[in-house]
């Protein structure tokens, strides 16, 4: 670590703590050059993958689009906010535990339709249909007959 105050490239750790949550640990350190005090922070770098579209474009991972399609399926379901959360956290993990750097969205879309398959029916449907863009009302009976 780089002392913020003479740039000497050695510093020594005086105090470690956690902080309440365990996601971010501070430490004082003391630099070996000029002898003064500073506080440094650590905390996890969460990288969502980017979300590769279907004409080959790219865009950041959007938590708040995946909410709002997820909720527009929803509509008007008997479904509890904490379940959408839960899925929504679901989906995130996998996109982490993925490791990827890149995700195709129709595999986004597909760990959507899982996770609304799982909690609402009706909703998964709705999604689906959109989503798959139906062609004709036998897609559409297949998809109702699958579940």
């Amino acid at each position: 670590m780089r002392c913020p105050f003479c740039s000497h490239t050695e510093t020594q750790v005086a105090e470690t703590r956690e902080s309440d949550e365990g996601d971010v640990i501070r430490r004082r350190r003391r630099c070996l050059s000029c002898d003064k005090r500073f506080t440094t922070y650590e905390r996890a770098e969460i990288a969502l993958p980017a979300v590769v579209k279907k004409d080959g474009t790219r865009a950041d991972f959007e938590p708040a689009k995946l909410r709002a399609s997820m909720q527009l399926a929803l509509r008007k379901r008997p479904v509890s906010i904490e379940q959408i959360d839960a899925a929504l956290a679901r989906i995130e993990e996998k996109l982490l535990a993925s490791g990827a750097r890149e995700m195709p969205s129709t595999k986004l879309g597909e760990l959507v339709m899982r996770e609304l398959k799982r909690i609402d029916k009706v909703a998964y449907v709705r999604f689906a249909s959109v989503y798959r863009s139906f062609e004709d009302v036998d897609e559409f009976r297949q998809l109702i007959r699958d579940i």
